[in-house]
């Protein structure tokens, strides 16, 4: 699906497999989402932004808010190269769909959960980026369609030749940056920005490298499995 993950991992057969492996990972990776909110020791960059938007203007719920963040960001992949832009990188707006449904769905699920010792909190977060990071690597296996933001983020590696990771960074501490002078402004403080959040960007790339290295250890040995001669 993205960037430069080892090839031996990614699905590039049975077509309904893969979506079905796609959908599993946007529920995964959403109710991770939903389960580090309500650990309330901070969230994403992304996330932190999305949820501040809650609290700003009410009506609208933080699926709502996800899925406007995607719009924008397809919208500024067209304005920054509009002669690269393919008609299908519209389709990206229907997993975009599906996840802000799923995020809004996984948040009222986990609205009872509230956790009072801090340590309780913290093992919930821990658990969380990695049901998150769960989702992720499925979505990345089923190599299928990218989502809004990281086509703008691929879109800007593509024009500037550095480094995908490199520009990952400078996107979120963007967010970052627009979620706490909004919170700021309005809120008179940043919301959902803690210690959570650095925990989130530390954790969440390294279980994406456990799943991969269990992934290709499993395949390996399922592998050579397959080629043991059966004795007579």
């Amino acid at each position: 699906m993205q960037h430069d993950k080892d090839a031996a991992v990614i699905d590039n057969g049975n077509k309904v497999r893969r979506w079905i492996t796609y959908v599993a990972g946007i529920y995964i990776l959403t109710l991770g989402l939903s389960l580090a909110i309500r650990a309330a020791i901070g969230i994403s960059p992304q996330s932190s932004l999305t949820r501040t938007m809650t609290l700003v203007f009410t009506p609208l719920s933080q699926g709502n808010y996800n899925l406007i963040l995607e719009v924008i960001m397809l919208v500024l992949t067209f304005l920054v190269r509009p002669k690269a832009f393919k008609a299908s990188y519209l389709l990206s707006m229907i997993p975009a769909l599906v996840l802000a449904l799923l995020l809004d769905l996984n948040l009222w699920l986990t609205e009872w959960i509230h956790l009072e010792p801090y340590t309780a909190n913290l093992v919930l977060l821990v658990f969380a980026d990695a049901m998150l990071a769960l989702g992720l690597f499925l979505m990345i296996r089923a190599n299928l369609i990218l989502m809004p933001i990281d086509l703008f983020v691929n879109t800007i590696q593509q024009m500037t030749g550095r480094k995908w990771g490199n520009i990952k960074t400078v996107f979120d501490c963007t967010l970052l940056a627009l979620s706490a002078g909004i919170g700021l402004v309005f809120l008179g403080a940043p919301h959902f920005i803690r210690e959570g959040t650095i925990i989130n960007a530390v954790l969440v790339g390294q279980y994406v490298k456990g799943y991969f290295y269990l992934y290709e250890k499993f395949a390996a040995r399922k592998r050579t499995a397959e080629f043991v001669p059966v004795a007579d």
